[in-house]
């Protein structure tokens, strides 16, 4: 287990500053034309392949670094980048995670390959999760797989919301309901492979924000598909359902976590992470302002309005970024969030590149609600991180029930 340091080691600091490189070179000069065009920024996300950022190993080498810094240092500095960009090439990683965490070996050899396709011909994944009316609270899931036992087939039905990738995918991951009286005991991931008849794009959504990552609806009707393309197999939901149907037969027993909700707490710091990079080329720009825009004969940081702004904004891109640290280095040394570290790190950091980048667009005065400069955009960017794995209210609602263990409603 390695310990908790705040020193990036000369390896750690080499892949930073490559992905610093490729953010700067290339994500960033592409930003505005990407965002003002509200599509998939498809060039981009082939010359990241190209370089080996938009890949699985790629990200399987961060993930599996022992100091856990390897995934918020590559969120923080692609998404300084620009996070409309960031997240059409990050975007797939959730969907490959579900794979890698819940999948046999044959499927994870099978689908995570098609998800990304190649530097050439590169491809893309969607995680379907949400629904209409089950964002935050899962339980309401509605999107119902039906077992074809005959057929050795899994029938999908129902309508999903706000997926990345959604409709443009490749490979599309869904969360279902296999059994309603269970709950979120009761659901389970599925593979829906390439052109599969019967799902489709429902509507696009304009976003306020992050509009070069495609958003859209998934509507499944009479979704068929194989069995083996239920995520872990048959016999292994079966046994998980037997378990909690033996549960709720018992009364519960003793208290369990939500298996959903602990895979959420553990990658949340990576969305704070995230949060810190847009937060931070919001300040870097500011303060690049304040020291060559003049008025009344002098460099506007000289005012204490201006330079206290600076000061305020500096500390709470640092005091958010030690806070995804630590929860990054306890999940990677098996540390038990107990006292919902992940969520805090979310919350702190997705509030603070709000109020960040909010600051930074007071501080170039006009300039900063114009489109001429970037920082109305990564402003327009922040509002998805409060919103986004978990609103900033469920965040605070994780913590104080982590903290009280009580069932705050």
């Amino acid at each position: 287990m390695a310990e908790f340091t705040m020193e990036l080691n000369d390896d750690q600091k080499q892949v930073r500053d490559w992905i610093h490189g490729f953010a700067a070179d290339v994500i960033r000069p592409a930003a505005a034309e990407w965002d003002e065009r509200e599509e998939t920024p498809w060039p981009v996300i082939q010359e990241a392949a190209k370089v080996g950022i938009y890949s699985l190993d790629f990200y399987a080498q961060q993930f599996f670094d022992p100091t856990g810094l390897g995934i918020p240092m590559a969120m923080e500095e692609l998404f300084w980048g620009d996070a409309g960009i960031a997240l059409s090439i990050v975007g797939t990683g959730l969907a490959a995670i579900g794979v890698v965490a819940n999948g046999t070996e044959e499927q994870i050899g099978t689908w995570i390959p098609q998800m990304y396709g190649t530097p050439d011909d590169v491809k893309v994944a969607a995680f379907c999760s949400s629904e209409p009316d089950a964002g935050s609270d899962v339980g309401s899931m509605r999107t119902r797989a039906v077992y074809d036992q005959a057929k050795d087939e899994w029938v999908l039905n129902g309508t999903k919301t706000w997926a990345t990738n959604g409709g443009i995918a490749n490979v599309h991951i869904v969360v279902a309901v296999v059994d309603p009286e269970l709950g979120t005991k009761g659901h389970a991931s599925f593979i829906v492979p390439p052109n599969t008849p019967g799902l489709s794009q429902g509507q696009k959504f304009k976003k306020h924000g992050i509009r070069a990552s495609h958003t859209a609806e998934v509507v499944l009707e009479d979704v068929r598909i194989p069995g083996s393309c239920l995520l872990g197999g048959k016999e292994k939901l079966d046994e998980r359902l037997a378990r909690a149907r033996e549960r709720a037969r018992s009364g519960g027993g003793e208290r369990v976590k939500n298996a959903a909700m602990a895979t959420f707490e553990a990658s949340r710091p990576a969305v704070g992470a995230m949060a810190v990079g847009t937060a931070r080329a919001a300040y870097e720009v500011a303060l690049e302002y304040a020291k060559t825009r003049t008025q009344f004969g002098r460099p506007i940081i000289d005012n204490q309005g201006v330079a206290f702004q600076l000061a305020d904004m500096r500390t709470q891109i640092d005091a958010a970024r030690l806070l995804v640290w630590r929860a990054s280095w306890m999940a990677a040394a098996g540390r038990p969030f107990t006292s919902a570290e992940g969520s805090m790190s979310k919350l702190f950091a997705s509030e603070a590149a709000k109020k960040v980048t909010a600051q930074a667009v007071q501080i170039l005065g006009g300039n900063g609600f114009t489109r001429e400069y970037p920082v109305e955009r990564m402003h327009r960017d922040s509002a998805i991180y409060t919103i986004f794995e978990g609103t900033s209210e469920i965040q605070r609602l994780v913590i104080a029930r982590t903290l009280s263990d009580m069932p705050i409603r």
